[in-house]
């Protein structure tokens, strides 16, 4: 029987990955995007001329009403959530001396606070069916920080505390919930830091190159298999060996 897996943020970079690579290992795909309807619909596309099955989802899961709205309508269209990948996430970077109240806020709120809202729906059908796989993305910033990066690497950070928590309260339920923390990936927002930094980039790296949204995909489509049952509180660190 096909699971049903919400993917946050689904449509575009490792989300996009992420949402094709749990289809293509026999899930049932509720692909989230905030704005970008087209390119979700893309995925969804994609998904289906493979065979699989695929539908988009528009809210901003930084909102309390509009995830339940939408846990309520994938609940009705495709089944309960049985798999949730809390991906969606923002970056507003700049020096904390200059940083604005609003840029610590929106990526808080977009990072961190969505990936509770949409644990905390997800875990009432979870836990009913005593079964249950909650991976949230992180990053090797919110395990090492990074300058420029103090709200979003605090988000990230919060993200490996939270979901530690949450291990812990429903392990006994048969549900696991883990971290998969990324390093530097080759993806639309990475294009944009221009050659220089992404030699630096990679250089910084055990294995000399940057990794790809697939590589991230993989780790993923790993900790939501029954094989990953005994694999709980964990943070993976994607990173090509960066934060060594």
């Amino acid at each position: 029987m096909s699971r049903v897996a919400l993917v946050t943020g689904g449509s575009r970079g490792i989300g996009r990955s992420l949402s094709i690579a749990l289809a293509r290992s026999g899930h049932t795909v509720a692909v989230n995007f905030a704005s970008q309807s087209e390119a979700a619909n893309e995925v969804v596309e994609q998904i289906r001329a493979s065979g699989g099955t695929a539908m988009a989802f528009g809210a901003n899961v930084s909102q309390a009403d509009e995830v339940t709205e939408m846990f309520a309508r994938v609940n009705s269209e495709l089944g309960p959530v049985e798999v949730l990948v809390n991906n969606a996430g923002i970056t507003r970077d700049g020096l904390l001396m200059r940083m604005a109240e609003e840029d610590w806020q929106d990526v808080l709120s977009v990072n961190l606070s969505s990936v509770f809202l949409c644990t905390k729906a997800a875990m009432r059908s979870m836990i009913k069916a005593r079964w249950g796989r909650i991976v949230s993305i992180s990053s090797v910033s919110g395990i090492a920080g990074n300058a420029g990066q103090a709200n979003y690497a605090a988000s990230k950070a919060g993200i490996i505390g939270f979901t530690k928590s949450v291990a812990k309260e429903v392990g006994s339920r048969g549900i696991t919930a883990n971290v998969v923390a990324p390093g530097f990936i080759q993806t639309e927002m990475t294009d944009e830091l221009g050659d220089a930094v992404q030699t630096l980039a990679e250089s910084a790296t055990a294995v000399g190159r940057m990794g790809t949204t697939e590589e991230v995909a993989a780790a993923v489509d790993f900790l939501v298999t029954d094989a990953a049952s005994y694999v709980t509180g964990q943070v993976l660190v994607v990173d090509g060996g960066l934060a060594l």
